[in-house]
């Protein structure tokens, strides 16, 4: 197994599925994994990286002149966001959901009321608010610890395209910001009743 990149995580709960995979089931090798992934995760991935480059192409133009083009393109996209986030909450399987206590680029954990064992492969679905989007990949369980009566548990990606690992990278990055904007805000308001 080749030496896997960190990233940083962050704290945050996401929508996601873990599946643990059968005795006689392998993760797949790369190209039969791209292959597995189900259209609408493509779909997903493929809309974020247009309006990432979108957004790109839009900060190269003068906000005057294009303001109301802008504003337009934005309501427009925001309708399409939430079009494809109702789709996808469609993939979303009761029998297989849990909520990330973090996430990051490289690895995931959550909570459950079942043990994992180290070393177990899983297949996951993970659903993003920001950018709209849903990742599928599979993961090692790489800690299992009991906690009271349930267990936390971390994965870390085995299969995982690079531009859905660029896609978590962006949702970790957008969540530290709003958290760094909260901050300075719940800073601010207290500054201001002193």
């Amino acid at each position: 197994m080749t030496q896997q990149d960190e990233y940083f995580s962050v704290q945050l709960g996401l929508t996601i599925n873990v599946e643990s995979l059968a005795k006689d089931e392998s993760i797949p090798n790369e190209h039969d994994f791209q292959s597995e992934i189900p259209p609408l995760f493509r779909i997903a991935s493929e809309c974020s990286n247009l309006e990432d480059n979108a957004d790109r192409l839009f900060a190269s133009f003068n906000k005057n002149e294009t303001q109301a083009l802008m504003d337009y393109l934005a309501a427009q996209n925001s309708k399409i966001n939430l079009l494809l986030s109702y789709v996808l909450s469609q993939q979303d399987d009761p029998a297989h959901r849990f909520t990330t206590l973090t996430f990051g680029a490289s690895n995931l954990s959550f909570t459950s009321s079942e043990p994992y064992h180290i070393g177990d492969n899983v297949r996951v679905k993970l659903f993003l608010d920001y950018p709209a989007a849903a990742i599928y990949c599979y993961a090692e369980v790489i800690e299992s610890l009991a906690s009271n009566d349930k267990f936390i548990v971390k994965l870390r990606y085995t299969r995982l395209l690079e531009d859905d690992r660029d896609l978590l990278i962006r949702a970790a990055l957008y969540s530290q910001q709003k958290l760094l904007r909260q901050r300075a805000q719940q800073r601010q308001l207290n500054n201001n009743d002193e």
